[in-house]
């Protein structure tokens, strides 16, 4: 069985606000707080990394089960970025169609779970330094420095979150008394207050920690990628430059890919070189919650024995993302956008029963596309070859594609997921928050903006590099490729100009992380989302009427979420709206 220090040990919790948005009742405030430990209780070293293993856990994002909480964004990032639609059929999870077509208004549930799980982060980070500052000599100088800049480095996470999500946000540290928190307007500078805790964090913590917890490395690339949403291009460098030369995971050796990109997505292979900073998860701990319970309704649909989860047909991935893997017979990405051309499209089988003879696509592709979404007939995990409608609830609403990079192997069931509630489809493989495929591609940017295009294009080219090594490309029974993998490495050309090599690192980015739950927050930071997406809803609506007939993206209002409506009514005349809401 698959543990973890972070989550399977007691969580001693200190909570003074249940969520942010109960913080703000004057009427909460009166009344004592249930689930309060006494501070004979937590005034202990082992009370206190209680408290710090507590806001650990708001890392995977779990508050009631609402979805709008989940950690890696497949709603907020992928699917509003492209990459997926809702998927299933229209009825289940309606309210989830508003929000992928940009009709989601302030009531929208998991706006309103999604401000309060990462509000609960920040509150519970907030606690343990608090507790630290009140208990300091319960810890040696060491731990106490060491639980400080953990603690930081977290409550920045959460901070840059709900920055990129919601932009308008709240800022209060450990200082600001509780009374007072509800008369804090929303347009704090959340980015010096991001950028503080990284700081500390960098500057306090060690090189190597435990697996699970952030070190000194985590916090370097964190930063990094501070800078660059800010458009500091040149100090996201430097922040970037000293991750790559010097930087170090928890066991000491150096950030490196992955060799096998499907390895990655691996439970039995969690914590390898190219995690900088995760979510970490296990099973047998007598709650799913410590799974991924995010996930757990995306997996295909009615499986019975011969698949994964067995549950439910969500987070599909869509037909413009499973296009952008075609690539030219020199195995380049058609980054003119050709791959929507009919003659560039992928052979898929809507329409064609499971019973049916279908021929698969035999074009050019990325090899990456088969890690990444499950499609008729490819090999799916050491389950069966995916056997089409068979595993889609309703091709017409959700498209022919299932889900694939967070879903377990057939040989993993019961072992490295829990299968002890509704559904099998709660795996235990760690979310990459941040791994080192990705920060190379951050650092492409800054290399580009630095004028160092050939140092940019070296950083493009190990990624696409890792994804050309042939011996772990999916395979059929009989060894051969499972389809036509071409990849190529870029050659100068395509970054003779800032231009064309910003626009090769964009769609690398689509293409290594896809489903990951960036898509949308880089469209957003590179200033082209209201291009791209609407470009992408126009294309898409074509094969799903259905699911995106209204759906338009609306520059000036979409690039952030609504401040929930709940939020508004408990702090009146403190809290304003986002434009356009």
């Amino acid at each position: 069985m698959k543990t973890n220090r972070n989550t399977n040990r007691l969580i001693i919790v200190l909570v003074t606000m249940l969520g942010f948005g109960s913080s703000c009742s004057d009427e909460f405030l009166e009344v004592p707080p249930t689930g309060v430990l006494a501070d004979a209780q937590v005034s202990t070293a082992d009370g206190i990394d209680g408290l710090l293993i507590g806001a650990y856990s708001m890392l995977n994002g779990y508050l009631t089960g609402n979805r709008g909480s989940t950690p890696n964004n497949w709603l907020t990032g992928s699917i509003l970025g492209g990459d997926a639609n809702k998927g299933t059929d229209p009825g289940d999870g309606a309210n989830l169609a508003t929000f992928q077509r940009f009709q989601a208004d302030a009531t929208f549930a998991e706006v309103n779970e999604l401000w309060k799980a990462r509000y609960e982060g920040v509150n519970r980070c907030n606690v343990v330094l608090r507790t630290v500052a009140e208990n300091i000599d319960v810890l040696t100088a060491e731990k106490s420095t060491s639980v400080q800049a953990q603690a930081r480095m977290l409550r920045g996470h959460f901070y840059f979150d709900l920055k990129k999500q919601f932009n308008n946000i709240v800022v209060f540290d450990e200082n600001v008394p509780t009374e007072e928190i509800p008369n804090i307007p929303n347009n704090g500078d959340a980015w010096a207050q991001i950028e503080a805790d990284f700081q500390f964090a960098y500057d306090n913590l060690p090189e190597q920690t435990d697996a699970g917890r952030v070190n000194k490395w985590a916090a370097a690339a964190y930063m990094g990628k501070a800078k660059l949403y800010q458009g500091k291009f040149d100090e996201a460098k430097d922040w970037f430059d000293d991750f790559i030369a010097n930087g170090v995971n928890y066991n000491g050796e150096k950030f490196a890919l992955e060799p096998s990109y499907p390895q990655i997505f691996n439970a039995e292979n969690d914590n390898h070189n190219e995690t900088v900073m995760d979510v970490e998860s296990s099973n047998a701990t007598g709650s799913v919650n410590n799974s991924n319970w995010f996930d757990d309704l995306n997996y295909p649909y009615l499986t019975g024995v011969e698949g994964p989860g067995d549950c439910c047909g969500f987070f599909q991935p869509s037909f413009e993302l499973a296009n952008s893997f075609r690539t030219t017979p020199e195995g380049l990405p058609l980054l003119d956008k050709s791959y929507r051309d009919s003659e560039n499209e992928l052979v898929t089988d809507m329409g064609v029963a499971s019973t049916a003879d279908f021929t698969p696509d035999s074009g050019p592709l990325d090899p990456r596309i088969d890690f990444s979404i499950g499609r008729r007939d490819i090999p799916y995990l050491g389950w069966k070859p995916h056997p089409g409608q068979a595993w889609i609830r309703v091709q017409s609403y959700g498209g022919p594609y299932s889900p694939k990079k967070f879903v377990y192997y057939a040989g993993q069931d019961g072992s490295f997921t829990d299968t002890s509630s509704w559904t099998r489809g709660y795996a235990t493989m760690n979310y990459p928050i941040i791994r080192y495929a990705d920060v190379l591609l951050m650092a492409a940017e800054a290399e580009i903006e630095a004028g160092t295009l050939e140092q940019a294009r070296t950083y493009v080219n190990l990624v696409r590099a890792r994804a050309a090594n042939s011996e772990f490309w999916i395979k059929n029974d009989d060894g051969s490729d499972a389809a036509n993998y071409v990849i190529a490495e870029y050659p100068e050309s395509q970054f003779a100009t800032p231009e064309s090599a910003r626009e090769a690192v964009y769609f690398e980015r689509k293409l290594e992380l896809s489903g990951e739950g960036h898509r949308f927050f880089d469209l957003v930071r590179w200033g082209i989302a209201d291009e791209e997406i609407n470009e992408y809803l126009d294309y898409e609506v074509q094969y799903l009427q259905s699911a995106y007939s209204g759906a338009q993206f609306t520059p000036g209002k979409d690039e952030y979420r609504a401040i929930p409506q709940t939020q508004l009514d408990l702090q009146p005349g403190v809290l304003t709206q986002n434009p356009g809401y």
